[in-house]
């Protein structure tokens, strides 16, 4: 799999390649009627549902049984609100040759197949634009190396439990923020055109004219909860707020969502939200984070989008990320555990002192 670093280092130079040929048209697309969901998971089953009451919608998934399901059986959203209660219907194809051109897409996949998901239907968005609605950062140099339309900075808070191929339960009802993409130049009659075809489909969602604050407070908290998580094997517990006692887990996450917060302001970024805030909310919660699922089933986590970012960040501006980069490298090694064989097999050519 190729690094996130090497991945932006080429998606850099294929951004030049894309914002040359986008200035040869200034034109903004038409009203939206045809959209794609890359990536059905909880919150991509969550943006298709909603948006099929008020647009054409398809989605772009990975396996074709799923895409099979949801074309036979739809895809139905159950929530404690009466309004969030309803079967959708679309159009889901797992061959990028089988689609038409969009208005708009939304990426829901993980960041850490942002590229895979992407890559085979970016063309299909040339004249239209794209919301990365993903953990972390990075995702929109890779979304923008593989479309000449518009790139959207996403932000959400709301989640669901993804029952089924066809069936996503929607729990926390809060808002998407979405902003331009600064590198691409997106106006933000863009953004709030899809802002408002979000919110007439029954979500929350604010048009931010810049979006890089709300990214950075839901960087901050992620990349906390879910490593610490992912260290502890606990879900976001009352644990993760409590100070009391000197070993609390709540003293070790105020203190990453500070350094967070340092490398932020050290970035010239403001930020929208207060991270430990959000901690505390959601640590009344007993939800477990994504990671926590990578964690249990050996999974790719995207750790460098979390901590990573933050870590590569603290260090294009010369601030310091101990903890972060701590975090990360811990969990990189935790990754490298589960496919090392070599336990008790000294290494070539070197003497290994007994323990």
């Amino acid at each position: 799999m190729e690094s996130i670093n090497a991945a932006l280092k080429r998606c850099s130079t294929q951004r030049q390649v894309a914002r040359k040929l986008e200035a040869n048209s200034s034109q903004e697309p038409a009203a939206i009627q045809r959209i794609c969901i890359i990536g059905c998971g909880a919150i991509g089953s969550l943006y298709a549902a909603h948006l099929a009451r008020v647009a054409e919608v398809y989605a772009f998934v990975r396996r074709r049984d799923h895409a099979e399901a949801l074309n036979r059986h739809g895809l139905r959203v159950t929530s404690t609100s009466p309004t969030h209660n309803f079967t959708a219907k679309l159009t889901a194809s797992s061959d990028a040759r089988e689609l038409p051109a969009f208005d708009l897409g939304i990426v829901a996949c993980k960041a850490t197949q942002t590229e895979g998901a992407f890559a085979p239907v970016g063309r299909l968005f040339d004249k239209g634009a794209v919301i990365s609605a993903q953990n972390g950062l990075g995702s929109e140099e890779i979304i923008a190396a593989h479309t000449r339309g518009w790139v959207i900075r996403g932000t959400t808070f709301m989640s669901g439990t993804r029952h089924s191929d066809t069936h996503v339960q929607y729990e926390l009802d809060t808002a998407t923020w979405i902003g331009p993409f600064e590198p691409r130049g997106t106006p933000f009659s863009v953004v709030q055109q899809a802002a408002d075809l979000i919110v007439a489909g029954g979500l929350k969602a604010e048009a931010l004219e810049d979006a890089r604050p709300a990214q950075w407070s839901k960087l901050i908290f992620n990349s906390s909860v879910n490593a610490a998580s992912a260290l502890t094997e606990l879900p976001h517990s009352p644990h993760f707020s409590a100070e009391r006692e000197f070993s609390d887990l709540g003293h070790l996450l105020h203190a990453l969502i500070e350094e967070g917060k340092a490398v932020a302001a050290a970035g010239g970024v403001e930020l929208h939200e207060d991270p430990w805030e959000m901690n505390k909310l959601g640590a009344q919660t007993n939800h477990p984070p994504s990671m926590l699922y990578d964690i249990r089933h050996q999974l790719p986590t995207e750790i460098d989008f979390l901590c990573g970012a933050i870590a590569r960040e603290a260090q294009r501006a010369g601030a310091p990320a101990p903890l972060h980069t701590a975090m990360y490298r811990l969990i990189k090694a935790k990754e490298a555990s589960w496919t090392f064989a070599e336990e008790n097999k000294p290494v070539a050519g070197r003497t290994v002192v007994g323990r």
